[in-house]
């Protein structure tokens, strides 16, 4: 099996679905690509089993044949030559690779192509098409709210929400909430199931900045992603995700809107002479004025800052850890954000000022409980 490709070509696809490859010391065959060749078109697969990806492109090849490739050797190769053009021979008994590229000539041991884990199909699914962008946006504004806790999987994941209305995309660490709602995308029927962060991950690096439309196929086990030439597959996470809409609380008759970029960077310097562990900031509330502190007490540090706001409602104090609301307000776009409160002990809600009318965004955060209140 021989074939002919650029090398700057090569090294974009493989960067790609380098992400869904895995280190895996049980299966070392998914430490490496799949190469296929068919028709003068060769096919790069990586799998760690739960994600999938794939991508294709033309090159010079007369013959078929498939073969698995060492990853990082050939990442590594790929990165250090200059764009010019390299040939790959493979010995279809032995799996042996040798690639030259202008005066330089490199070998490594490939495996059989038939080895590699099968990449899952599509079958029994329903489906439904969203724009890049739309995609972009929702695995933007939701992702850095997902949880790491392995012990309650169904937070690990985005949950998504199908309906005849509008597409919801859900995520919380139980600290923090994002709800990201699309009211120009919808499906055919209601469904609903949790991808995992990995997936997201991938998708959102290989997502073109081009307005094209994403083919998304959906079964009860996986969930298919499908643009230009590339494909993703990844296993859904088979758990129950929570009543997030019983946490969101309806009533909340203080609010409080302020500058995004100003509320953002204050936090950014009060946090630093905050606790390094609770990242906790007070913020007391008094007529139109909103205070924000924080103090260290274990280093004497403290910090106090003051902004002008709007505000309706009684006076309150109240704890955040500050790290988060850095993250919801990095997340949020528009000039003004509005923060509802209903009492100290109760969930803060962020939502921007104006929202685009296709897209309806809610972050939610819990407070801390303050030690004293003065």
């Amino acid at each position: 099996m021989r074939f002919i490709v650029s090398t700057s070509t090569l090294l974009k696809h493989l960067q790609t679905v380098n992400g869904a490859s895995s280190s895996s010391t049980v299966l070392p065959i998914l430490e490496n690509f799949l190469f296929e060749i068919k028709e003068g078109n060769l096919t790069i697969s990586a799998t760690d089993l739960q994600t999938s990806m794939t991508t294709s492109l033309a090159v010079e090849s007369k013959e078929g044949g498939k073969v698995a490739v060492p990853a990082r050797i050939l990442l590594d190769t790929l990165k250090t030559l200059p764009d010019q053009p390299i040939s790959f021979n493979i010995d279809d008994s032995t799996f042996s690779i040798e690639i030259s590229a202008g005066d330089g000539k490199y070998k490594l041991s490939g495996e059989n192509g038939d080895d590699f884990p099968k990449i899952p199909v599509v079958e029994n699914a329903s489906s439904v098409n969203l724009p890049a962008s739309v995609l972009t946006e929702a695995i933007t504004k939701t992702i850095f709210a997902v949880s790491s806790d392995e012990l309650r999987p169904a937070m690990t994941g985005v949950f998504c929400q199908l309906s005849e209305q509008y597409i919801t995309f859900v995520a919380t660490d139980a600290h923090k909430l994002v709800r990201y709602r699309r009211m120009d995308s919808k499906a055919d029927k209601s469904s609903s199931f949790i991808l995992p962060k990995k997936a997201l991950t991938l998708l959102k690096a290989a997502l073109p900045s081009t307005d094209i439309n994403v083919s998304v196929d959906y079964n009860a086990t996986s969930a298919f992603f499908k643009f230009e030439n590339i494909n993703l597959v990844c296993r859904l996470i088979d758990e129950r995700y929570p009543d997030y809409e019983a946490v969101i609380p309806a009533n909340n008759p203080n609010k409080l809107v302020i500058d995004r970029a100003l509320f953002l960077n204050t936090l950014r310097r009060v946090v630093i002479f905050a606790n390094k562990t609770t990242h906790q900031v007070r913020l007391k509330i008094n007529g139109s004025e909103l205070n924000i502190s924080s103090e260290d007490l274990d280093f004497a540090n403290e910090a106090h800052e003051r902004l002008s706001c709007q505000y309706e409602g009684e006076d309150l104090e109240i704890g955040f850890n500050a790290k988060f609301l850095i993250e919801m307000l990095s997340n949020l776009s528009g000039e003004e954000v509005t923060l509802e409160l209903s009492s100290p002990n109760r969930a803060g809600l962020l939502i921007p000022q104006t929202n685009n009318e296709n897209e309806d965004v809610l972050m939610l955060v819990m407070p801390v409980m303050l030690n004293n209140y003065n």
